[in-house]
């Protein structure tokens, strides 16, 4: 286990993770961070307990959205949905090198 120094809105924490797993620790904290910073600039919550399980079921509701029998991705897990946004993400940086090249 190794320790990562984050902060989230402000506070700093220190967290503890596997080798190997730093990045997506990272990743987490800066979405989660993004999400309770929006909930306290929109002033209508007060206390960072409070935010922070406002924050926590909104991720909770976008995660069980994706998990619904009718969603897109009901049958995948979360590395699936990870791999195949990367595999779109080379597809579209190659269709758009001729792109760059014309600017």
């Amino acid at each position: 286990m190794i320790q990562v120094d984050v902060t989230i809105m402000g506070q700093p924490y220190k967290l503890a993770c596997r080798e190997g797993e730093e990045v997506a620790l990272r990743q987490a904290v800066d979405y989660l961070d993004q999400k309770m910073c929006v909930i306290r600039d929109a002033g209508k919550i007060k206390g960072t307990d409070r935010i922070a399980v406002m924050a926590a079921l909104g991720i909770a509701a976008e995660f069980l959205s994706t998990k619904t029998e009718a969603g897109p991705f009901a049958d995948m897990t979360v590395a699936d949905v990870k791999q195949k946004i990367a595999a779109m993400h080379t597809v579209l940086d190659a269709a758009l090198v001729p792109q760059e090249n014309l600017l």
